[in-house]
Formats: structure tokens, sequence, C-alpha cells
């Protein structure tokens, strides 16, 4: 970005932001406790399978939302978990564990599981120009942090062991505090809908839920501990990774919608329990995506992984998208809105990313020519640009309101355009709104929503055209053009040469 001082202050706008709270249900100004720094803890995936559109949208979202808080000021210390143990394939404690369950279908480690499942996660999340968090910790690497925090809640009085495994102890902790604030849900009205499990009859309430399992020899993944060997239960590492990194009580806790009961729920009792403080002041939650009017999900069997799409290797798709596309297709709704996939709306986020990226060069074409004489604004036309720069920023303070911003961005691609056509003069904006517009639609574009030029132009195809551009300059004796081919080429490493066959290219 050019050095050109904005009309509109981002640190201006740190008091206009406003997030919407799961944990209050409701709308309030967005007041960090120790500014300019903001502690944001967001649950990431459990790394058992390749990731899908659920993984990206939440990854995506949360990105913008810390890409903002850095736009406007804020020194943002972004935690983003990985879980790799205690995941069980029912949430409710029982079944197998995620990770050791792949592991024993592909016949390989959990470790390599792990490792395997990480490495395509980052990656998908690279292509998706996704931010690396400032810290990500695996559960398996944090085992003493949450055995402690397992005793704190031992100390208070609210945890119990049985024959190896600790269980958090719900009628004693509902005698001190409240169960149920964030999710709503009424601990009577859960008990009641809670279906029978094997290994129930260790709990003395059916709510009560694992923060140690004893683990049988079999188990691949097992350490000792004061209760004998075993491994943590799911809701425990978040408590205990989030609190070591960011302190007993942070600012933003995130993560999907899907979380919120009983993975966050039990995450504020943990907390509460252990330090008698909820663990962050808001709880900001990505809502899920549908398909054919169904949460698309692994367990579903309806999900598409991201290698899916960017391949196009789907029975419900025709072509491949790239990410950009995908991107851009997940920040056109509100992140607390539901989000339907279908191709069509693919094919139009397609379309839709491609506009903003023919904008993006036009408005770097204006940035590197030289300075225009402007010098007979137009007032009408310089305040209704004003409004626009304004809205960009009054939709990303409204809750992180991205579909807002992209509405702002495409009705501000309209002038830019018509400068770039000529059906507007220079002269008509004046020289500190012409630099304003092109400081806002950059800044929005690439810094905060993240879209990146994703043009993907096989390097054989271009050469087949430049070969064929040589070879009628040289039917035609063109022979400037023919050198001016042969000089450009080797300038970039590459070689023609004439053969009995044809022409072909070599690597100088």
């Amino acid at each position: 970005m050019s050095p050109i001082e904005p009309m509109i202050t981002p640190a201006t706008m740190q008091h206009a932001l406003s997030v919407y709270n799961t944990l209050t249900g409701q709308r309030t100004p967005f007041k960090p406790q120790t500014p300019p720094f903001v502690g944001m803890y967001v649950c990431g995936p459990t790394l058992y399978k390749e990731a899908h559109l659920g993984h990206a949208r939440s990854a995506i979202n949360f990105d913008v939302i810390q890409r903002y808080l850095k736009h406007i000021g804020y020194q943002v210390r972004y935690v983003r978990n990985v879980t790799d143990v205690g995941h069980l394939t029912d949430d409710a404690d029982e079944g197998i564990d995620k990770v050791s369950q792949q592991a024993q279908v592909e016949k390989r480690t959990p470790m390599e599981i792990v490792q395997r499942y990480g490495y395509s996660y980052r990656r998908d999340m690279d292509r998706l120009n996704v931010q690396p968090p400032s810290i990500e910790p695996q559960a398996s690497g944090h085992i003493i942090e949450q055995i402690s925090t397992i005793q704190e809640i031992e100390r208070a009085g609210l945890a119990y062991a049985i024959d190896g495994s600790v269980y958090f102890d719900m009628d004693a902790y509902m005698r001190k505090h409240t169960y149920g604030r964030l999710s709503g849900h009424i601990p009577a009205q859960a008990k009641a809908g809670t279906r029978p499990l094997a290994g129930q009859a260790q709990k003395r309430n059916e709510l009560d839920f694992a923060l140690w399992k004893k683990a049988d020899a079999t188990h691949p993944m097992q350490w000792s501990s004061p209760w004998g060997v075993g491994f943590p239960g799911w809701h425990i590492a978040c408590t205990a990774m989030s609190t070591k990194y960011l302190g007993k009580t942070f600012d933003i806790h995130g993560g999907g919608m899907d979380l919120i009961f009983p993975h966050h729920e039990c995450e504020c009792a943990q907390a509460q329990a252990a330090y008698q403080k909820p663990p962050a002041k808001y709880w900001l939650h990505n809502n899920v995506i549908t398909i054919a009017g169904q949460k698309m999900s692994k367990s579903k069997g309806n999900a598409i992984t991201l290698a899916q799409l960017f391949s196009g290797m789907h029975p419900n798709l025709t072509q491949a998208y790239s990410p950009m596309a995908l991107r851009l297709f997940v920040l056109q709704a509100h992140y607390r809105s539901p989000l339907h996939f279908s191709e069509e709306a693919l094919q139009a986020a397609h379309n839709g990313y491609r506009k903003l990226m023919h904008g993006l060069r036009v408005v770097h074409e204006f940035a590197h020519a030289p300075a225009p004489t402007l010098d007979n604004p137009d007032k009408a036309l310089v305040a209704k640009l004003a409004k626009i720069f304004q809205d960009c920023y009054a939709a990303m303070n409204d809750d992180f309101n991205t579909a807002k911003v992209l509405s702002a961005l495409f009705e501000l691609l309209k002038y830019i355009h018509a400068l770039k056509q000529r059906q507007l003069s220079y002269s008509a904006l004046g020289p500190t709104i012409f630099q304003q517009m092109q400081v806002t639609y950059r800044c929005f574009v690439e810094d905060i929503l993240g879209l990146k030029e994703d043009l993907q132009i096989p390097p054989e195809a271009l050469l087949h055209i430049v070969r064929g551009l040589y070879q009628d300059a040289k039917a035609h004796q063109q022979y400037d053009r023919v050198d001016h081919i042969r000089a450009d080429l080797k300038r970039l490493g590459i070689t023609l040469q004439d053969t009995p066959t044809g022409i072909d290219w070599y690597y100088s």
C-alpha cells in the first residue's frame, strides 16, 4: 500500500466496533480488557480427516475478524488449537477417540494421522490465504497443563475420580454456579434428553462429563496421571490451552455454532470451577454451511472436502473452484447467518471474485500511473464516494458484516471502472477522494477480506501461445518480432529452438 493518509483513520474505529456476544445474547460495544491488546482463542479442527467446507468457513471468518482488529490498531494474540487426542466419536464422553479410530482404519499410528491431516489442513488454509495463528497448540503437547487444571477443579470440590477416570460434578457445580448461560440448555431439560450410553454407570449424574478417561492397555494414546494411566477429555484441553496462552480471562472465544453445546458450555463450567471466573468476555460463533437443507458435516456423509472443491472431483460439482472463489463465497454471508451451499452460488462467487480482481488491477494501475491533474471536484460525487468509504467501516463495525462490506465494494467498483473508461473525469473527484478510493479498495479487498490474485494458467499453455506467435512471425519474415520474442523469453530463462519437427523450448 502506498503511504497515503486515509480520511478515515482506522484507530478511530475502535470505539465504533460492536459484536454479538453469544454469552449475553446481545450486541455490545467491543471493549478489550487491556487495550490495545486483544486475546482471541478459536477452536480449530480435530485432525483425523481432510478439511471440509465447514472448517474453511470458521477459519476464514475468524481470519477476517483478527485482520480487522489489527487494522484498527489492536495487537492481537490469536490462538487456534488443533485437537489430536480426547475427542471421542460420541461428544458425550463415550465411543472411540476419533484420531485413534482413523488410525485403525488407515493402519497407521495416531501421530501419523495427526501429522498427515495437520499438514493437509495447513496447506489448505494457506491456499485460502488464512493467516496462521500467533500460537497453534496441540492437545497432546499440553497434558501437564490439563492435569493441573483438573486438579484445580478437584480442589474446588467440583470433580470426582472413579476407577481411574475423573468426572466434572454437575450437581456440586450447580449448587454454587449457573450452568447453561452460554447455550441456554436448562440442566433438567438437557438431562431428560440425554440418551443412555455405555459407561454412564460410573457417573453420578448423566450431565457429568469426563475430565480424564482411564485407558486400557490397547489404547494407543495414554499418559500417566495422579489417577492412573489415561488420556484427557475433549473439553479440558481447550480450557487448559486457552488460559495458558491468554490468561485466566481473555477477550474473545470463537468457534462454530455447533460447538456451543456441549463443548463451549463445558469450557465455561471448567474455567468457573478452576479459576472462579468465566474464560472469555465475548463469545463469537459462526453458523453452519447447509446442503439440501442439512448441515454439512463428515458425520452426515454430505461434506465436501477442500481438496475435492479445488479439484472438482465430487459428484455435486461440475468443475473445480479456486480457493479465492471459496473465500468470497464464505464472506458473502454474515458469519452468524447460515450459508447455503450450491454450485450456482459458488459460480456466482467465482464471477464476483473475478470482478473484484479486475478492479484491483485497475486500482494498482492508478497507483503506478503519473498523478493526474485534479482541480475541479464534484461535491455531490465526492459525498457519494465518501459515504461508500464510511459504509465499508460501518459494516465491519457492525459485528464484522462482510456481506455489507462486499456490497459497498461492488458499488465503489462502478466508479473505478467509470474512471478507467473515461466516463468519469479525475478532476471531478479531487485529489483526496481519488487517493482515498485507491486506499479503501485495496485495504478492504486485500488486507481485511484477504482476497488475492489467484490466476492459475499452466506455463505450458502460455508457451504454446508464444511459440505460435514466434512461428507466425517467422512465416511472415518479421525478423524483428522474432528477435524480440527470443530476447524476451531468454530474459525469463527460456530459449526457443527450431527443430526438424517444429519449434521447441528448453531452459537457458
